[in-house]
This record gives C-alpha cells, structure tokens and sequence, in this order.
C-alpha cells in the first residue's frame, strides 16, 4: 500500500511539472507573438481591450488650401470691376506704357463673381511664390512666357484649361469683358492660414504722421486713397475717380501700403514691342504704411521668394496693419 501511494504522488507531481511547463511556453509563445509584431511579423497578437488611446497631437498643421489670385483689368473701359472689394489683398503694379493692372488675391472669401479678368506677367510669379500652390486666374500672357507660367509653383487656370469657369459679359466690349466664377475653380475659401504674406495685424505703432489723402502715381496711371473717419477706411479712387464695384459698392481698404521697389525692364514686351515692366518684390527697401488716418515709415525685407514680406518701424519693430483689406501699391524706387 505504501508503494502504492508513493507511485500515486509521483504521478501526480509529474502532472503538475507538465502543466506548469506547457502554460510557461506558452506564455513564451505570446511574447515572441509580440515582438514578431512590433518588427512587422505575421504572428497574431492576442486580443486587447478596445478602448483606443488617444491620438498624440500632430507638432506642425497641413498648410492650407490653395487660394486663388485673379489678375483683373485696369484700364478705364474694364471698370468699375467686379468683386475687386472682397479680396483680402489687392497689389497694383505697373505694366506696359506705365498703366497699371491689379492682382486681387482672395482668401477669406470667393465672390460669385470675380473681372474683368486679363494677362499675366512675369513678376506675378515672383510675387506668387510666397503662397502654397496658389491657383491663378489670367488671360492669356506673352507667348515666351507661358511656359515660365506652366513651370511656376502654382496652378494656372486660363480659359483654355477650364472654359466652364469664365464667361463674357458685363456690358463692357472685349477684351475687357471677361470674368470669372471663382467657385468653379477652388470648392472653397482656404482662409486666413493660406494668406502667408508676412503681414501682421494689431494695434497700431506709436507716432505716425496723421494723413488724409495720399496719391501714388504711374508714369500713365494714379492711385489716391482718401482718410474716412466715418468708415474707418480709405477710400479708393483710380486716375481721379472714385473706384466702385459693378454692385456700387465703394473700395475701402484697411490698410494701404506704399512699397517702393526697383521696377526694371522684363524679358518680354508687348504686340508694339514695348518691354513689360518688372518690380522686383523680392529684396529691402522703403515703404510707407497708411492707417488709422496716420502714415508710416517703414522699412520693407523679403530675403526669398519663398517668404513674405515684413514691415518694420524706423526702430526695428513690426509694423502691424489693421485688420481687413489691404491695397499694395508696387511703386518705383
């Protein structure tokens, strides 16, 4: 019986030493499932609970969306313009026989309807280079120029690519009759974000020069921009009439900006073999800031195309602008 018994024991023990031994290697097995896993094995991890951890916050945010920047018609037979008023930046610049054209870019907002719409030139692409892939709305350029334009960190959309988006009207004779619906080209608004000009907005510096009218002239072409207490704004006049939209609503900056820039003979010229004006945006200078019915000093600097433009005070400071819309006189130096 004792024999028996110890035979019984020992049979048992042995049991126990199995089970302990098949339950570690299988604890080993799971382990090695997961680190299989964790280099990208095929082992099957074994199932966890389903609540999720949450998600570790991005350091950098996407860029926005593109915005769209539409080259409209300046010229006194293309006016009064349409939806020149709900741009967030307006930049006048000289063209050929010392006219001027405008480059409204629209961010916060896309008009139903946005013209008259008109030709590119080669430092639009200087100045575009400061957004992310923005889309341009034109018509037409120079023919040497057109491959710059298809090369160039952006979308182009003449009418030729997206007919659906311009039509001819207005009442106006062409070329100055052709206009845009800006929703036929981007979905929607980018926003503030895609604005990445460098400008900054606040209050406004100590000191200015208080200032009612200014006038900023083009050998063929004046820009004046009368103080509105009453609006808080400047008004806007072209070649000594007040600037109106199609709607009759009157143009009314914020902020005007008198850039000084070195304006200098592009590689391209016109069907009568003028050569088009280039104003260098890129580089340092003088500017005047108009706000608040004050005028200011500044000192303009963008060391890349790739950046915006900033504006400092005589001491080094930022120069901030008010907030809404801001005109960009391209003026030579």
């Amino acid at each position: 019986m004792g024999q028996i018994a110890r035979m019984r024991r020992a049979a048992a023990t042995a049991v126990l030493l199995t089970v302990a031994l098949t339950g570690s290697l299988l604890a080993g097995c799971t382990s090695q499932a997961d680190r299989s896993d964790a280099r990208g094995g095929r082992s099957v991890r074994p199932p966890q609970s389903s609540t999720k951890a949450p998600a570790t916050p991005t350091t950098s945010a996407a860029p926005a969306g593109p915005l769209l920047a539409v080259k409209i018609d300046n010229v006194s037979a293309a006016r009064p313009q349409t939806g020149l008023d709900q741009a967030d930046i307006v930049y006048a610049e000289q063209v050929e026989g010392g006219l001027s054209r405008l480059m409204a870019v629209f961010a916060t907002r896309l008009p139903p309807v946005v013209g008259p719409v008109r030709s590119a030139r080669e430092s639009d692409l200087e100045l575009l280079r400061q957004f992310h892939d923005p889309t341009l709305a034109f018509s037409g350029a120079q023919h040497k120029l057109l491959p710059l334009i298809n090369k160039a960190p952006l979308t182009s959309v003449p009418p030729e690519k997206n007919s659906g988006a311009y039509f001819r009207g207005g009442g106006k004779v062409a070329p100055h009759n052709l206009f845009l619906r800006p929703r036929r080209l981007l979905r929607s608004a980018p926003g503030a974000a895609a604005l990445t000009t460098g400008f900054r907005f606040g209050s406004a510096p100590s000191g200015g020069t208080p200032e009612n009218t200014r006038t900023v002239r083009f050998p063929s072409a004046r820009f004046t921009f009368n103080w509105s207490a009453q609006r808080h704004r400047w008004l806007v006049s072209m070649d000594g009439t007040p600037t109106v939209t199609s709607d009759g609503t009157r143009v009314a900056p914020a902020t005007v900006v008198v850039q000084y820039v070195r304006v200098r003979a592009s590689r391209f010229h016109d069907v009568l073999g003028n050569n088009s004006p280039y104003s260098e945006s890129v580089g340092s200078g003088k500017a005047q800031v108009l706000r608040d019915g004050k005028a200011f000093d500044a000192r303009w600097q963008r060391s890349s195309a790739t950046g915006g433009t900033r504006f400092t005070t005589a001491d080094g400071a930022p120069l901030n602008f008010a907030k809404g819309q801001v005109w960009v006189v391209l003026a030579k130096a």
